[in-house]
């Protein structure tokens, strides 16, 4: 990787408000990066601009996806200081903030460019979760991969997400574990009517395509990332977008210790 000298460029810090009582791990992280002679801009999330080199996203993994994507068009690293709960897609807390500014100033970190999806407007690093009008019973949902009849489900729901994303929604209904750097995207049931649907690993460069079938409901509701939700038309088009987002890591391994760490990988439920 190329070095890069922090001391010159622009770093900011972007911190989520609504994260409970961030200002002491913010004032910890100001700190620190002032002793490397940086000068860097605190940010609320609302308040996010370009031109910066280097981007420390505080709060929870929601935070993380929002900033990721938002420096994903000017194609700035990410690095995620976790204030929430799992904190999958972060290696920092409030604990070991030097060890994560001293690592960066050393260069001592790589670039994950994960894929990202787009629906419209809307674009997502995790999922995509489309559900039908009436969220008291099942629905339909006629699947098209490249204007290709694929299935026809009868679900809750489905979740069309990328390997970031695999290890959120996705598998908790099922869906597989893909690694990050995949160009894979998997379609996920949610509480298929059917013992014989399962979850479906395409090629990112496929168009998916989601309709109603005939007589049903002519709206979804399309939700992004876990956070956005809108109500859209009886079509729902997929497909991967043009940028991807660059998050920063500070080990080789962070997929698989994630795995173990957080998701308690290959750990007898006797010893949680």
């Amino acid at each position: 990787m190329e070095c890069v000298d922090f001391c010159t460029k622009n770093i900011a810090v972007v911190f989520n408000e609504g994260v409970k009582n961030p200002y002491p791990v913010l004032q910890k992280l100001e700190h620190s990066l002032i002793e490397k002679g940086a000068k860097p801009e605190i940010l609320e999330i609302k308040e996010m601009k370009f031109g910066f080199d280097f981007v420390f996203a505080v709060g929870g993994d929601g935070t993380i996806l929002h900033v990721s994507k938002f420096y994903a068009m000017s194609k700035t690293p990410v690095l995620g200081v976790n204030l929430g709960r799992l904190g999958y897609l972060s290696q920092v807390n409030a604990d070991n903030i030097q060890l994560a500014v001293d690592k960066v100033f050393n260069n001592a970190f790589n670039i994950e460019k994960r894929l990202m999806i787009k629906s419209g407007e809307k674009y997502a690093l995790n999922d995509f979760v489309i559900k039908g009008a009436c969220a008291t019973r099942s629905s339909r949902f006629v699947l098209s991969i490249n204007d290709k009849f694929v299935c026809d489900y009868i679900a809750d729901g489905l979740i069309v997400s990328t390997p970031t994303g695999s290890t959120a929604y996705g598998l908790s209904a099922g869906g597989p574990v893909i690694y990050p750097m995949l160009d894979a995207l998997v379609i996920v049931p949610i509480c298929p009517h059917t013992l014989t649907a399962r979850p479906l690993v395409v090629p990112s460069n496929e168009i998916i395509k989601i309709t109603t079938a005939e007589g049903e409901s002519n709206e979804f509701n399309l939700i992004t990332d876990g956070a956005d939700s809108c109500d859209v038309s009886n079509e729902v088009v997929i497909q991967k977008a043009e940028n991807k987002a660059y998050l920063a890591l500070l080990q080789d391994d962070a997929f698989y210790s994630v795995l173990r760490d957080k998701l308690h990988w290959g750990v007898s439920p006797r010893s949680l």
